[in-house]
């Protein structure tokens, strides 16, 4: 509990007023039937209309009173219970954002939107439920026995059979809610999962004709949330059900069993009367203690979920880091003997060594999967190196602070990501100050400025969700532009110009020799046209470098790259024919 202190103490007022503004109700439920036998003891029966009028005039003053407190215990705990979920949806959220590659491999986009909504929403639900009953029920149930027991202790004896019977029947419950709950919850996780994919994806799926084969998937997953919900509950179904049983033949058992006490003269007919509101007072507390637990059962499950996410250990951080203050001046990037796997899979990357000197255009190329972009993302520590050492200006990046290192890393993608938001938004990403001169500039380097200016709005042109509304070509060129405004000394573009034609393309890479002069750059291409006026060209075969040098060098020293070059050489002669 101490973890969730942080979030109860800003709050702390109302968590207890909430409660304390309950017992106002509590006492008046314990008064009003004890009020009740009186008037019908000491007024009805005696036809004393003074008596009659001056306790409900009284009555009447107790359930404003309840009503009162009722409303502030009602306005306190949602006050309470909103306050401490946004509080801590706000550190998952926190949280979420500091986790590195490897931490969202572990988890599902889907199920991270299902524990920041649906499971901090069940953990909402239930502190609102107890600060609500937290005094409620049990007080209504101390109290009711208590006043039960001043006004007959023979008939208390029922309650004495059936309060055991039902704490059994509320044990069992919880112990065959808690398991299905928590499976419930991660039918959320897939349902959420799937329809994330394919409202993202739609596009795709329409143009594949995939509508029925998406509609048969969601169709299965929902059926199994479906039957998951179902089977969780069963047990809310049967529960309240089993306790309005036990609520009626405890109440029948009382009213035969007084009935005769009246007739025997030895109970009034108006404590009767109020011991059959005791009884159900009681029974009905203990219906709403089962409903807390319930609640509380599945909120167990939804808590567990969210204690995952913070808990899970970051493996990149500043913690180790020596030198949090450096600045990247320069931009070389030396690579000594690096491996890199993912897991425990086998070796992606496999004793890389090289060296990128400030200003130098460096391409990557290889087959798909022979770690290239693996290799990229080393240098900004998306991942870590598993063995070796990644160096920029001489300093591990490791020993950097990520805040400092990324700062000056600009990366652009293989999957181009806008945001919801106007174009001008959209490159402010890559620097908040930069006056509208400036990413106008940047963006003729990216070749973006044309298409812009063609919009009715130019840069405040709306993008829509994901860059709905422009072409993926379009998307590519203006993730290049929200980069370069960034000012990098390394830039990295990873495959991010293959949507874009080969004349556009050239003038990008031309406008990096003045834009980007004294930028490190690293271009991965699966097109030798795209890299071969790099600086230097690093071959990668299946996790090895193949052949380092320019591409005349290695036209005459790599098997490798002569394979890929004489391959695109024929494709380009066949689709000329």
């Amino acid at each position: 509990m101490k973890r969730y202190w942080k979030y109860i103490r800003p709050y702390l007022g109302a968590f207890i007023l909430a409660p304390v503004l309950m017992l106002t109700e509590v006492f008046g439920e314990i008064l009003l039937p004890r009020l009740t036998s009186m008037i019908i003891n000491n007024g009805v029966l005696v036809r004393d209309e003074t008596y009659i009028v001056k306790m409900g005039i009284i009555m009447v003053l107790i359930a404003v009173v309840m009503a009162i407190g009722g409303i502030g215990a009602a306005y306190f705990s949602a006050k309470a219970s909103i306050s401490f979920s946004t509080d801590l949806r706000k550190d998952i959220f926190h949280k979420v954002q500091e986790f590195s590659f490897k931490n969202i491999d572990d988890f599902s986009t889907g199920s991270l939107v299902t524990r920041l909504t649906n499971d901090i929403q069940q953990i909402q639900n239930v502190v609102m439920l107890t600060l609500r009953m937290m005094f409620r029920a049990p007080g209504m149930l101390i109290g009711g026995l208590i006043m039960a027991y001043l006004m007959n202790r023979q008939l208390v004896s029922i309650l004495l059979v059936v309060i055991p019977v039902l704490v059994i029947i509320i044990a069992i419950i919880l112990i065959i809610a808690f398991p299905r709950f928590e499976a419930m919850q991660k039918k959320i996780d897939r349902l959420n999962s799937g329809v994330q994919e394919a409202l993202t994806n739609v596009r795709v799926i329409k143009s594949f004709v995939r509508e029925s084969h998406e509609e048969e998937k969601f169709q299965a997953t929902n059926r199994d949330l479906k039957e998951g919900s179902l089977n969780a509950m069963k047990v809310v179904i049967t529960s309240m059900p089993l306790m309005m049983l036990m609520m009626n033949i405890t109440t029948i058992a009382v009213v035969w069993y007084g009935g005769n006490l009246i007739i025997a003269g030895k109970m009034p007919v108006g404590d009767l009367t109020a011991f059959t509101i005791y009884i159900v007072q009681i029974l009905m507390s203990l219906m709403m203690l089962s409903m807390v637990f319930l609640q509380a059962s599945r909120a167990m499950a939804s808590l567990k979920r969210v204690k995952e996410v913070l808990d899970t250990e970051i493996d990149l951080t500043d913690e180790h880091a020596s030198q949090k203050s450096a600045q990247i001046t320069a931009g070389k990037v030396e690579f000594r003997n690096v491996c890199f796997q993912y897991d425990k899979d086998d070796l992606v990357l496999d004793h890389i060594s090289f060296t990128a000197n400030p200003g130098e255009t460096i391409g990557i190329i290889g087959a798909t999967g022979s770690g290239k972009t693996s290799l990229v993302q080393l240098i900004p520590r998306l991942y870590d190196a598993g063995e070796g050492e990644v160096l920029v200006d001489g300093i591990n990046v490791k020993d950097y602070s990520i805040r400092h290192l990324r700062e000056s890393v600009g990366m652009v993608l293989q999957k181009n990501v806008l945001f919801s938001g106007t174009i001008e938004e959209n490159l402010r990403w890559g620097n908040e100050a930069a006056d509208l001169d400036e990413i106008v500039l940047m963006s003729e380097s990216a070749q973006a400025h044309g298409f812009i200016s063609s919009f009715k709005d130019g840069y405040n042109t709306d993008l829509g969700q994901g860059g709905s509304n422009v072409s993926g070509g379009q998307k590519q060129r203006l993730c290049i532009a929200r980069t370069l405004l960034k000012k990098p000394k390394i830039l990295i573009l990873d495959d991010s110009t293959s949507a874009v034609d080969t004349a556009t393309e050239a003038k990008i890479r031309q406008s990096f020799t003045t834009t980007l002069k004294d930028t490190t750059k690293f271009i991965i291409a699966q097109r030798i046209g795209s890299v071969e006026n790099a600086d230097k060209i690093i071959v990668l075969d299946e996790g090895k470098i193949a052949g380092i040098g320019t591409h005349g060098e290695l036209m005459e020293t790599c098997e490798a790259y002569q394979e890929i070059y004489y391959s695109q050489k024929d494709r380009e002669k066949e689709a000329g024919a």
